[in-house]
């Protein structure tokens, strides 16, 4: 009995430790460990695609524990720093900065990489002539089996790709494009050599899960999402003269758009306009 006895103070002891709440990491703790993390990247001592190591190897890089690290790691990936990734072959990264894509702007892709202090680069995969298919002749209003200079290539930021475009453009308007360099901005191309412009532009956004053969292109995994842009451009007359199909990488790209707040009347359905409009 009094060897019973003496287990119990420890039993219970144990078990009211297991009911106390664990210890919150010291939030000034966190944002120091944060900022120590942040000066290895911006330094260039941690590069875009290294990867940070183990969490016991990391919280001693920053003197601090791993709890505390869990929480530092937490608020930069939630700000797209640095970026997990799951599987045996996985862990967490630097990440890569993100290019900003404004739907506002027309502006070649090349010049927009540039802008943002990327270095643009340029993989041709192909350019031939194809016949315009229903969706091609629709956007492009030519007629179905129409000849098209069909363009496809990957484009890069700093020597990684960011997007694999396609672009459909009327044979008979841009005679011997094919034989001219293919690398850079294609409305430069149409600006010089055929005094083409787009004045308007249609774009249309959707989230797209990559194929197999694009994951393969882009360097993402099978089914990673996509920004899938189509657009449509056309002259000041209004002859449309390009019609695109871009796949971005979404975890290398920010959409930014710029919409003027013009007063605008809203109408119920079903109720006189007349009575809406304020």
């Amino acid at each position: 009995m009094a060897a019973e006895d003496a287990r119990e103070p420890a039993g219970g002891a144990a078990f009211e430790a297991r009911l106390q709440p664990r210890a919150v990491p010291d939030r000034r703790l966190v944002e120091e460990a944060r900022h120590r993390l942040l000066d290895l990247i911006s330094s260039g001592t941690l590069r875009p695609g290294d990867r940070l190591g183990t969490e016991r190897e990391l919280a001693a890089r920053l003197s601090v524990s791993r709890s505390t690290l869990r929480q530092v790691l937490a608020v930069l990936a939630e700000g797209g720093i640095i970026r997990r990734v799951p599987g045996r072959a996985g862990g967490t990264f630097v990440a890569h900065a993100k290019v900003d894509r404004d739907l506002s702007v027309v502006v070649g892709l090349p010049e927009y990489l540039r802008r943002q202090g990327f270095v643009a680069g340029t993989q041709v995969l192909s350019a031939t002539m194809s016949g315009a298919d229903d969706i091609a002749a629709n956007n492009l209003a030519v007629p179905a089996g129409s000849l098209l200079i069909d363009i496809v290539r990957i484009r890069l930021a700093d020597g990684i790709p960011i997007s694999l475009e396609r672009v459909q453009l009327p044979a008979e308007i841009f005679p011997g494009l094919l034989e001219l360099p293919l690398g850079g901005s294609i409305y430069a191309l149409l600006d010089t050599h055929y005094g083409i412009t787009p004045d308007e532009v249609i774009e249309h956004l959707e989230v797209a899960e990559a194929s197999p053969d694009e994951a393969a292109l882009l360097g993402v995994q099978v089914r990673a999402p996509l920004l899938a842009i189509t657009r449509t451009s056309s002259t000041s007359g209004g002859a449309a003269f390009e019609f695109s199909h871009d796949l971005f990488r979404a975890d290398r790209t920010r959409v930014t758009f710029r919409t003027r707040a013009d007063r605008a009347e809203i109408v119920r359905r079903g109720t006189d306009s007349a009575a809406m409009t304020s």
